[in-house]
């Protein structure tokens, strides 16, 4: 696991597997959480490196409902998970999916957890909508294509923007709908060029150039390909997990 500071205010860890990212923000007196890592002593630290940094922790935030993105409660059991309109549906709709897939991770990588995944209580957040924390409000944009619900959360006041499990330097995409994934690129698009750092879900922070050339090339090859075809970028396969020695 690696912990980036980003900005006094924002530090990114990127977990050891898939490169998964979590965003720990501070906003005056309030600080909250998006996203998570994956494995249990990266998710054991983040209490640890939030307190370190002088970080409060009021809430959890998920981009979307894959389940190594919703780990948090893992590490904040009594903290609140807000999540999308379209999240909060699907979770509802497929209990127990994030806790079944979790075990099967573990299983095959022979993970022990001290607790199991608690997913009660999530707070359903408006889409498109904005989050006041402190003086400040995040502004929630609607994303679609790589599953069927997310958000991407916009800090303006730190112009940075999180935007799942898009724009990643580390994966291609993959979508069950290519035509909303190409919605959610052009979507994205002004909110790239406004931010001065973009936190993909996996892979690492990138500038606005960076992003906007991911963005582009995605686009173009989305574009190209047809609704069945096997898209093939110049980055690493999406299957490739790593995990380290015990």
């Amino acid at each position: 696991m690696r912990a980036l500071a980003v900005d006094a205010d924002v530090i990114v860890v990127v977990s050891a597997v898939w490169q998964t990212t979590c965003t720990l923000v501070r906003a005056g007196d309030e600080g909250f959480v998006i996203d998570s890592p994956i494995l249990p002593d990266e998710l054991t630290a983040l209490p640890s490196i939030a307190e370190q940094a002088g970080f409060p922790v009021s809430g959890l935030l998920a981009t979307h409902g894959d389940w190594d993105h919703v780990l948090g409660r893992l590490a904040f059991p009594e903290a609140s998970l807000g999540v999308c309109e379209t999240t909060f549906d699907r979770l509802g709709a497929s209990l127990g999916e994030p806790q079944r897939k979790l075990r099967n991770f573990d299983d095959e990588w022979y993970v022990e957890r001290a607790a199991p995944l608690q997913l009660g209580g999530i707070q359903s957040l408006p889409v498109p909508g904005r989050l006041s924390v402190g003086e400040q409000e995040i502004e929630l944009h609607v994303t679609a294509g790589h599953t069927a619900d997310g958000c991407a959360f916009w800090l303006p006041w730190l112009s940075v923007l999180v935007v799942g499990d898009y724009l990643s330097p580390a994966e291609h995409p993959s979508y069950t709908d290519r035509k909303a994934y190409i919605e959610t690129l052009e979507r994205l698009a002004p909110l790239v060029s406004a931010a001065s750092t973009i936190i993909p879900g996996h892979g690492h922070p990138l500038t606005a150039a960076e992003a906007t050339q991911i963005l582009n090339d995605d686009l173009a090859r989305l574009r190209a390909a047809s609704e069945d075809s096997d898209l093939q970028l110049a980055r690493r396969k999406p299957s490739l997990a790593v995990i380290p020695p015990t």
